[in-house]
């Protein structure tokens, strides 16, 4: 097994770290949400008040964080209830990066939330053993529905892993993403670290207002 896909993949040097101050306050929300040829990964109502867009890598420590110990009460009190949609969207700051976006995005549909969250839980199992990660990834991988085959075809195609370097090319370059994991709140970047209490002192006056 090889990530064939990415063997080459480069990228621009980019903080594993809670984002702040060096990007713009806040962007464009028509830009922002205009559709790209990588269709977003999201929950919530498309009608939602409030629209919150991470941008984060698999291999990020504080995006695991995120989303092990920070997302699960925020989606139960504003996503759930259709308060909020939230888009999950791909910033990979390393190869290995890459190709487990590329494995979350090969799972469809209704399994791609759930394997991302499962690669963030195991994320010290796989991003920072030793050896190689491939077999504990595809262990992984497995559990989704994978099988040795349609793994290696996953990590070989080369369109879905343009499409998310494109991805990432934009976000730097169009919003000003330097870091992850970074948030825009209905086009305004998050300027704390990414708390429950931080989202609340933002969503609330939003959802609040007439």
């Amino acid at each position: 097994m090889a990530l064939v896909a990415v063997a080459g993949l480069a990228f621009a040097s980019a903080s594993p770290s809670f984002a702040q101050g060096k990007g713009p306050a806040e962007v464009s929300v028509d830009e922002l949400m205009k559709p790209t040829d990588l269709p977003d990964l999201a929950i919530g109502p498309k009608d939602a008040k409030v629209t919150i867009v991470e941008y984060a890598s698999m291999t990020c420590p504080h995006c695991a964080h995120f989303s092990t110990e920070v997302f699960e009460p925020i989606k139960k009190k504003y996503i759930d209830t259709g308060k909020v949609r939230f888009i999950y969207r791909e910033f990979p700051l390393d190869n290995l990066a890459a190709a487990v976006s590329m494995l979350a995005r090969c799972a469809g549909n209704d399994k791609v939330f759930p394997l991302i969250e499962t690669f963030y839980e195991k994320q010290a199992d796989w991003a920072f053993a030793n050896g190689s990660p491939v077999p504990k990834l595809f262990d992984i991988a497995k559990q989704a529905g994978f099988t040795q085959e349609s793994f290696d075809k996953c990590l070989t195609d080369q369109k879905l892993l343009d499409q998310i370097t494109a991805q990432r090319s934009r976000a730097s370059d169009t919003f000003g993403v330097n870091a992850t994991p970074t948030f825009f709140i209905n086009g305004k970047r998050l300027q704390e670290a990414p708390s429950v209490e931080a989202f609340d002192k933002v969503l609330e006056p939003l959802l609040a207002a007439k």
